[in-house]
């Protein structure tokens, strides 16, 4: 009962504040703890609609003071992360139902909101932060990496792409940004589906590790 924000209730907790610039690259943070009052328990649909331009009696007063400014926020640090060219794939969620049977009853397709990329997003900044404060004060960590695809696991996948019109050059560099344009280059398309699910199997299992090695999905130097 002491780690979770409850609406209206004063909370104990451990803070990092970030600033960014309007190009949205971090010039400065700090860790704190203190205390907050979550004005709001909102779901991601809730705060998206706020935004899409129909706020309900809960999201309205919080609209020009706390919502528009941090959408405003994560369009300057999104800037930034599409400079970075982080692995941009696109597997939608399922939400299973259960009936009453125990039996599952339907299978349907998450939506997905920029309410939800915003999260992740001051998530992902962060755990960099926590990485660039513990390297600075020389103390051990867990860091999680994610290696860069295995020379095999390339070769796979460029032996299959010409099966469906497509073609990866061998030798090519491999990064985050080469893997994001066959991407685009299938959005749209029948085979969308099914080259994202090859270009995931063709991806390194993230794991944590006391030594960093950086994340090639995210495209950063440390992530803790």
């Amino acid at each position: 009962d002491l780690c979770s924000l409850r609406e209206g209730e004063l909370r104990e907790t451990f803070a990092v504040e970030i600033f960014f610039n309007a190009g949205g690259h971090k010039t400065k943070h700090r860790f704190i703890r203190g205390r907050m009052r979550s004005a709001a328990k909102l779901s991601y649909r809730q705060a998206q609609a706020a935004i899409d331009g129909s706020p309900d009696d809960k999201t309205q007063p919080l609209l020009e003071q706390v919502l528009k400014p941090l959408w405003g926020a994560y369009r300057a640090v999104a800037k930034a992360r599409d400079q970075r060219h982080p692995l941009d794939l696109d597997l939608p969620e399922r939400r299973v139902r259960i009936g009453e049977d125990g039996r599952i009853a339907s299978i349907t397709l998450r939506e997905r909101f920029d309410a939800h990329r915003l999260i992740e997003e001051f998530m992902i900044q962060a755990n960099v932060c926590a990485a660039e404060t513990l390297e600075a004060r020389r103390t051990p960590l867990i860091y999680r990496v994610h290696e860069e695809p295995s020379e095999e696991k390339v070769n796979a996948l460029s032996n299959f792409l010409p099966v469906i019109g497509l073609r990866w050059t061998h030798g090519e560099k491999i990064t985050g940004a080469r893997f994001n344009r066959l991407l685009a280059d299938v959005k749209g398309s029948e085979n969308e589906h099914l080259v994202n699910e090859m270009v995931l199997r063709t991806q390194a299992q993230a794991r944590y590790a006391d030594e960093n090695l950086g994340h090639f999905g995210l495209n950063l130097a440390r992530y803790a």
